[in-house]
């Protein structure tokens, strides 16, 4: 009995320093892969971008600086050729000449000089003539006007020339209201237009005069003539021919 507890006793005390053994073995070194994509963060993204943009944003004052530099040099260049003193000059004169029609009808006409004695009276007759257009236009609206608001506050016609004594009715009067506004309003845009060609005339009279040369060695006339004709008729035997003359009007341009 006690051979076998001892036996026993032996067993057990192997299979310890087997196992304590078997423990002393180094364990294998795990690897631990890492992920090596790094996170961009948006905000490191624009500050790089923003320190390799070398260019520097225009501000509006520096903007501003560079037009004003531009027309600056536009003035004394055409296509990068320097301009000469007489075409500035001759720049400067056609400005001065519309500019001044602008701020006065006539103005540009007189700076030109040459027809200004008749081109003024004709530009500021025709601003009279518009103003008594519209005048009448006006009191022609104002008239129709009156009778169809007296009409509608009072139920009835009035005792005016499109009263009682008339056969006109409010469609009628309608119609005919709408005609002198309409005539009064276009009388005011002939007359914006009467202003322009002010303008546009004293601008194209000033290159005529300064950018071309239009001498005496050209002239035009005109005058009344009779020209012939020939005239048939039907006879008893045949046609027969006239000489006859009808009136016309002849151009002589003369070259010297």
């Amino acid at each position: 009995m006690q051979r076998i507890i001892l036996l026993l006793g032996l067993l057990l005390a192997i299979n310890l320093v087997y196992g304590q053994k078997r423990d002393s073995i180094p364990a294998t070194k795990k690897v631990v892969l890492q992920d090596t994509t790094k996170k961009i963060d948006p905000q490191d993204t624009l500050k790089s971008v923003a320190q390799q943009d070398t260019t520097k944003k225009e501000t509006r004052a520096e903007r501003k600086a560079r037009e004003k530099a531009e027309k600056e040099r536009a003035k004394y260049y055409y296509k990068d050729i320097l301009k000469d003193s007489a075409r500035l000059e001759i720049e400067r004169l056609t400005r001065v000449a519309w500019k001044r029609s602008m701020i006065l009808p006539g103005w540009g006409q007189y700076t030109n000089q040459g027809l200004w004695w008749i081109k003024v009276p004709v530009i500021y007759g025709g601003f009279v003539a518009s103003y008594f257009v519209f005048d009448y236009w006006q009191w022609y609206y104002k008239l129709f006007l009156d009778e169809l608001q007296y009409r509608a506050a009072n139920g009835q016609p009035s005792d005016g020339v499109l009263g009682i004594d008339s056969n006109w009715d409010v469609a009628g009067l309608v119609k005919f209201k709408d005609y002198g506004r309409r005539n009064r309003d276009l009388t005011v845009l002939v007359t914006l237009g009467w202003y322009g060609l002010n303008i546009v005339e004293a601008y194209v009279d000033s290159i005529l005069k300064n950018r071309w040369n239009v001498s005496n060695d050209l002239s035009f006339k005109m005058s009344p003539t009779f020209m012939p004709t020939n005239s048939y008729a039907l006879g008893m035997t045949g046609f027969s021919g006239k000489n006859m003359f009808a009136p016309g009007i002849k151009m002589t341009f003369t070259l010297k």
